[in-house]
């Protein structure tokens, strides 16, 4: 059965794994599916999470549901101690925001009055909770990034259009002409596809450039290659004329991912720290280098004259084993020394993860997949609903920690919690249950 993969999908499909019962252990009713870690299935399973994600599920296709939450390389079924270690990498995001990092609260501070606004390169914003870029958008929903733009203009909140949206630079703008907006920006092969880009936010009012420097390549995402992932037939990226750099559905991938296919044709390996010069004068607009996640690498994006750090591993779903995000925020912004703003996404799900990034010394964070989850269910409405129950989280996290504006919230409110008792609590069944694996074997 592991040979030929001939298994049920749902095990496919889920963090689960098959434990075999006492019978003949080649037929599939024989098995039954254990969860992986109980501790962060509540984490993960929480309310809301839950009904969004099963909703996701159930209304879109097998190949966009795959997309959307999508990590992973290719021996996930075959090779069951592997199905245990990216286990690991999935929650670490979620996992060490919530387990690893304490919040110490202030007592007897007047918190009558709450003020959550701030400011994101200059752009005053209502929350430190902004909507980061997923490309896309219109395979969740009809009405795809309008959607969100309208959303994060009725928040008060800023939104980062990716640049494979599924609408125009152009269209966002006039769907949200009075919201924050900024590019994120792949650097293509061919220069001027990318100088055409940045000129076209600049004219349409976009805030700041988040140039994405970790996908040299497409990480190998096993849901991707095995749906064979490609655009549906009535979609396209809309901010390219052509069918190659539009992702046009025409063309065929074979049996590989097609935006795998995509990236390795369209986007370019080579780039360094001089085509990060050669951006900084093409435009005068703010720039963020998104995907930094080594202290080095900041204090070398300062040199180089950008704006800001956003620490993020594009969502656990590029290289396997780097660290969570929340984990190296704090060498990050050491190495900026505050000559930048420095960012966090990745594994924001409640409005303590908020607070405790900004203890930690980020100026505001990103959130991705629950906005499309939000965007699936409801559309505007639902992006709207997953934005302000994060901002009520957050007000009331700040509301019972002391803190009466994002000013006061510093590195006093939050602990690491020690090396044994973190391993212990993430460790232990994992171990366990390799032991039992390996057994199996």
């Amino acid at each position: 059965m592991w040979k030929t993969q001939q298994c049920p999908q749902d095990w496919k499909r889920s963090v689960f794994i098959p434990t075999p019962k006492k019978s003949n252990a080649e037929e599939c009713s024989n098995y039954r599916t254990i969860a992986l870690i109980s501790h962060a299935s509540k984490v993960m399973l929480k309310i809301l999470q839950a009904r969004l994600q099963r909703y996701v599920n159930r209304e879109l296709p097998d190949v966009q549901a795959g997309f959307r939450k999508g990590r992973g390389t290719r021996d996930q079924i075959a090779n069951i101690c592997w199905i245990i270690e990216k286990a690991r990498e999935f929650q670490k995001n979620i996992k060490l925001i919530t387990w690893r990092w304490k919040l110490y609260p202030r007592m007897l501070r007047n918190v009558a009055e709450i003020d959550l606004s701030t400011s994101v390169l200059g752009q005053k914003v209502s929350m430190p909770i902004c909507v980061g870029a997923t490309a896309m958008q219109c395979m969740a929903h009809v009405d795809g990034e309008l959607a969100t733009v309208r959303a994060c203009r009725s928040l008060g909140t800023g939104m980062m259009l990716s640049s494979w949206a599924t609408s125009s630079i152009e269209e966002v703008a006039e769907a949200g002409p009075e919201a924050i907006r900024w590019l994120q920006l792949y650097i293509y092969k061919d220069r001027e596809v990318t100088k055409q880009l940045v000129r076209r936010a600049e004219r349409m009012g976009y805030k700041a450039i988040f140039v994405t420097v970790d996908t040299p390549y497409l990480g190998n995402r096993f849901d991707d290659v095995r749906n064979r992932f490609k655009m549906p037939p009535q979609l396209r990226m809309k901010n390219f004329e052509t069918n190659d750099l539009a992702f046009s559905p025409k063309e065929n991938f074979g049996d590989k991912s097609g935006l795998a296919a995509y990236v390795a044709k369209a986007i370019d390996p080579s780039i360094s720290w001089e085509d990060i010069k050669w951006l900084r004068r093409l435009t005068s607009l703010p720039i963020v280098a998104k995907g930094i996640l080594r202290g080095d690498d900041a204090k070398a994006a300062v040199k180089h004259g950008l704006d800001g750090i956003l620490v993020s591993n594009h969502g656990a779903r590029q290289l396997d084993g780097v660290p969570a995000t929340i984990d190296v925020l704090p060498e990050i912004v050491e190495a900026v020394e505050g000559k930048v703003e420095v960012f966090l996404d990745g594994g924001v799900r409640k409005g303590t993860d908020v607070l405790k990034a900004l203890a930690l010394g980020a100026k505001a964070v990103f959130v991705g997949r629950p906005i499309i989850w939000g965007l699936a269910s409801q559309g505007e409405k639902g992006v709207q609903d997953v934005l302000e129950i994060l901002k009520e989280e957050f007000w009331l996290a700040m509301a019972l920690s002391g803190c009466q504006n994002v000013k006061v919230i510093d590195k006093t409110l939050k602990a690491d919690t020690c090396e044994e008792e973190r391993h212990q609590s993430s460790s232990d069944s994992f171990s366990c249950l390799s032991m039992m694996v390996k057994t199996w074997l």
